[in-house]
């Protein structure tokens, strides 16, 4: 058996390009920007039907201090796509946009909201709901 000092060894960052699919756990935490490479702010969790197993919306994470007054964003998760270079999300959104759009306080950023919320979600984004007509 052979034993390694920890402090000599290197990390390098994994990329996975091999597989289609990601835990969740992975997309929690990632940083999502707009086109202009602003960083809008964080995935804080993804919203995921139950039956379908289609992802509706992400729950970003945005601005607050310390997790004090943090705001939530639902966005549609069709409006999200992952840019391998920034390891990231990257959303065609202004930072204005953004302060504008339907919010949640983080702490009910996780419970389901009913569809009449998830329609104004759509609406403002000019999405249709993620359930579709």
């Amino acid at each position: 058996m052979v034993i390694q000092d920890t402090q000599e060894m290197s990390f390098e960052r994994v990329t996975d390009d091999a597989h289609e699919l990601i835990s969740s756990r992975r997309v929690e935490g990632t940083a999502v920007y707009n086109r202009q490479e602003q960083k809008l702010g964080t995935i804080h969790s993804v919203m995921i039907e139950k039956r379908s197993g289609q992802v509706a919306y992400a729950v970003m994470s945005f601005g607050g201090f310390l997790g004090m007054a943090e705001r939530a964003h639902p966005v549609p998760w069709d409006m999200l796509t992952y840019d391998v270079d920034l390891d990231a999300y990257v959303a065609d959104l202004s930072a204005e946009q953004l302060r504008n759009a339907p919010t949640l306080r983080l702490d009910e950023a996780d419970r389901p909201r009913d569809r009449k919320h998830d329609e104004e979600v759509a609406g403002y984004y000019g999405r249709l709901p993620w359930w579709g007509l």
